[in-house]
């Protein structure tokens, strides 16, 4: 007889095990079907072990900064496979304390590929078989993967994924990165400071082109000051593999180039995981590979729901999460409140770092705001200067006529921390009036936030 649930969960990635976990302390009866790996790909093979390969590299770059800080580094050098372990066994560690977590909530786990079979019904095929369990609601946190071109697949040996990024059969002598996307950028900015000759085509105006202009030209300025080369509004339109290398025909302005390179990372986007899942059978809504669903996550068939990177942009591992606390929430008779895309921060663990919440300066204009804009250097700022990270920008945006936070946007040392104190503002409806009387400790690089909020209202202090 089949097992029944108040909840499943399709899907134990930073959404879906958050779900079911917060079901869990509703009362609520959880099952968890995972086919791969608890933690999802985010914990397994994303977020977690790119930060842990990100920051060896951030150490190598300061040991051959030693002589800026008084010290003495010789003989200085990299181990490509230690640093691998260390990334691998970041994510193990990690990977296990998920199973704890659902374990003492008492959430049942199932591994195995699941099928909405029915109304309330999953269907999981499992190594020893397949079995059914019934559950009043249904939560599909399956995420998503890759995106593939035609002509630009990855083979494991010359052209690369991320995942053979992270686990590399060897180090890149000359490195093609296609994308410069926030995973196509961190994969850049890891190889190139190790050493590789690193090539980034991007096939918009701009690299990080989600991101504010002005932080995308200053994130170009330090790249190439790395030794990176960077080609915007360029296309790969074909790759001729050969040994022990690759051949890519790069398209820009209707003129196309050939460059050799030894190794190719492609990051063109991603596509959701919702193949073999019963969905559209169930008559939830498919859209360009992406469930169709309202602010509540709920897909339209009764019962349903979708969370995270399934349920499209923006594909962050803390709205994933968040969604997931909303949904079990509203299962449980809670009041829930819809997560809005505008006040989710985006993280780029590159170097300089990369961090934003809100409108850039060019969607405020378009939505018809009349704006304020500030700006703060971090060449300004003592923290900055004592760590010897000068080089960072902090912009704020404001709407002129009610003080309102609309935007803001970082470059630099550690902003990938500091964006919260914004992401708090915005999501109480902070005016700038309550940001100026704020205190900052000093010294920290948080007081350049301070001052970018006064240099929008012509109060600047330190420039």
């Amino acid at each position: 007889m089949a097992q029944n649930f108040d909840m499943i969960v399709i899907g134990a990635g930073p959404g879906g095990y958050v779900a079911a976990i917060r079901g869990a302390q509703l009362g609520l009866s959880v099952c968890v079907i995972e086919r791969e790996h608890l933690g999802g790909i985010c914990l397994n093979w994303g977020c977690i072990p790119t930060k842990a390969m990100l920051r060896s590299a951030e150490v190598f770059h300061l040991m051959h900064r030693a002589k800026d800080f008084g010290l003495s580094a010789t003989g200085i050098d990299y181990d490509l496979p230690a640093v691998v372990k260390r990334s691998r066994g970041v994510a193990k560690q990690l990977s296990g304390g998920i199973g704890g977590l659902l374990k003492k909530n008492k959430c049942t786990v199932i591994m195995g590929e699941a099928t909405i079979s029915g109304k309330g019904k999953v269907t999981v095929k499992t190594d020893k078989g397949t079995e059914d369990v019934m559950g009043k609601n249904i939560i599909v946190a399956t995420g998503a993967r890759a995106r593939n071109l035609p002509g630009l697949e990855p083979d494991g040996d010359l052209v690369w994924m991320y995942k053979d990024a992270l686990d590399p059969p060897r180090m890149p002598k000359k490195l093609l990165v296609i994308g410069s996307g926030a995973i196509g950028i961190e994969f850049a900015s890891f190889y190139n400071t190790l050493g590789a000759d690193t090539t980034v085509v991007e096939v918009m105006d701009r690299v990080l082109p989600v991101e504010d202009a002005e932080i995308s030209a200053f994130a170009k300025k330090a790249f190439k000051k790395q030794g990176m080369k960077i080609m915007e509004k360029s296309m790969v339109k074909q790759l001729d593999r050969g040994k022990g290398k690759v051949t890519a025909h790069i398209e820009t302005g209707g003129k196309i180039e050939q460059h050799e390179f030894d190794t190719v990372i492609s990051a063109v986007g991603i596509v959701g995981n919702f193949e073999g899942l019963g969905l559209e059978e169930a008559g939830v809504k498919i859209d360009r590979t992406h469930v169709v669903t309202d602010e509540y996550c709920r897909t339209g068939v009764d019962g349903v729901y979708a969370i995270g990177d399934i349920a499209g942009a923006p594909w962050l591992a803390h709205k994933a999460s968040h969604e997931g606390v909303m949904v079990a929430d509203l299962i449980a008779g809670k009041t829930a409140h819809p997560v809005k895309p505008e006040t989710i921060a985006g993280c780029t663990y590159c170097h300089p770092q990369v961090a934003s919440v809100g409108f850039t300066e060019a969607k405020a204009k378009e939505l018809g705001y009349k704006i304020k804009v500030g700006r703060f250097p971090f060449i300004g700022n003592g923290k900055a200067i004592a760590l010897g990270e000068p080089e960072g920008l902090v912009k704020t945006i404001f709407d002129e006529k009610t003080g309102e936070l609309l935007g803001a946007h970082m470059i630099g040392a550690e902003v990938t921390e500091m964006i919260q104190g914004y992401v708090i503002g915005r999501k109480l409806e902070t005016t700038e009036e309550d940001l100026m009387e704020t205190v900052f400790p000093h010294p920290t690089l948080s007081e350049m936030m301070h001052e970018s909020v006064l240099d929008a209202y012509d109060r600047v202090i330190h420039i």
